[in-house]
């Protein structure tokens, strides 16, 4: 039977640059120390983490988050934003896409990984299970949310956060939240689309449990054992790098920006996420393009589509045309050609 590495950090919480800081570790560890898989648990401060392509500032009220002592921050995997606290438990787990369970692209990660925390809640005796595009859910609401990057070779970092209580209230008065979303599925206000384990137990739950329980679904869906262990030396001097280089910076927490100038926007809720564009005109050419929203890819893929877009005619036919040469499946996770046509297109008429 493999060991794994199990990193639990539950009695102290965590900053949002150090937590997120040693889960950007992690496929690190793997890819390039040759590590086991790691599991990374812990709790956060009180905070709000975006996904790597959103606008912070459209997708946060900065003064109220700032006022109340929330902190704020941008985390390097995709999807939408997250708020976390001292009983929701933050969850990295690092792994080589080369595992025989991995299989399957960015469906299959969701698939086998959502499968734990599935099987995590059914030892409590709650039911849930997988929403397309990443959200898990007990009777029709969200409970936990998914995210994955595999930026780093051909290791994967995979993100959830697993609510065991949650203020709403917090919530709705920090976020900017677009129509669309909030109106998604027919639910009127958030308060209607979220649970957490206490609501459903109607029960306190303690977190180390809850944590226990996480990591033996983990053991029994991979069949393997975890071994406690401490982060090492390449690691620390990795997380210090990420908190100094990212996590505190400006740049990348505020990477994401609306445009400085004036620009159209198409804003679309498609099956991969919310998905806003941002394109300016000269003449009839597309002068700059901006592709943000809490959907999941790559940087790498969407600076491709960004800058193969630049400069061509702001038609149907030229975007399709360039478009269609250099999609891949998944390009954009659950997001096709068309549907990006159309956000563009819905920009444009915002320019003219």
């Amino acid at each position: 039977m493999e060991t794994w590495r199990y990193i639990k950090e539950w009695e102290r919480l965590a900053s949002t640059a150090y937590g997120l800081s040693v889960d950007d570790t992690l496929p690190y560890s793997v890819h390039e120390n040759n590590s086991p898989p790691i599991l990374h648990l812990y709790r956060f401060r009180p905070s709000v983490i975006v996904g790597k392509y959103q606008d912070i500032k459209a997708a946060l009220k900065i003064d109220r988050c700032t006022a109340r002592g929330i902190e704020y921050n941008r985390r390097s995997t995709g999807g939408g934003t997250v708020i976390m606290g001292e009983k929701t438990v933050a969850l990295g787990f690092g792994i080589g896409m080369d595992h025989p369970k991995m299989k399957g692209g960015i469906r299959g990660i969701f698939d086998i990984l959502g499968g734990v925390i599935i099987n995590s809640l059914q030892k409590f005796g709650i039911k849930a299970c997988f929403r397309p595009k990443n959200d898990i859910e007990v009777n029709g609401r969200k409970i936990a949310g998914l995210s994955a990057s595999t930026e780093v070779g051909n290791a994967l970092l995979f993100h959830t956060s697993l609510l065991i209580d949650f203020d709403i209230p917090l919530m709705l008065d920090i976020m900017n939240t677009p129509a669309e979303k909030v109106y998604d599925k027919g639910y009127n206000c958030f308060s209607q689309r979220m649970t957490t384990m206490e609501m459903e137990l109607g029960r306190k739950l303690d977190i180390q449990e809850v944590m226990n329980t996480v990591k033996k679904s983990f053991e029994e869906t991979f069949e393997i054992s975890f071994e406690e262990d401490q982060l090492t030396s390449f690691e620390k001097e990795r997380i210090e790098w990420f908190i100094k280089k990212r996590y505190t910076s400006d740049e990348w927490i505020f990477s994401k920006r609306h445009p400085r100038f004036k620009m159209g926007q198409g804003l679309l809720k498609t099956p991969g996420g919310l998905l806003q564009v941002y394109i300016s005109l000269a003449g009839q050419l597309i002068d700059s393009l901006m592709i943000t929203g809490d959907f999941f890819s790559t940087s790498r893929d969407i600076n491709r589509i960004e800058s193969a877009l630049k400069f061509i005619p702001a038609d149907r036919e030229n975007i399709e045309k360039v478009l269609k040469d250099i999609w891949s499946e998944n390009l954009i996770y659950s997001i096709d050609p068309f549907t990006l046509t159309e956000a563009i297109l819905k920009a444009k008429e915002g320019c003219l």
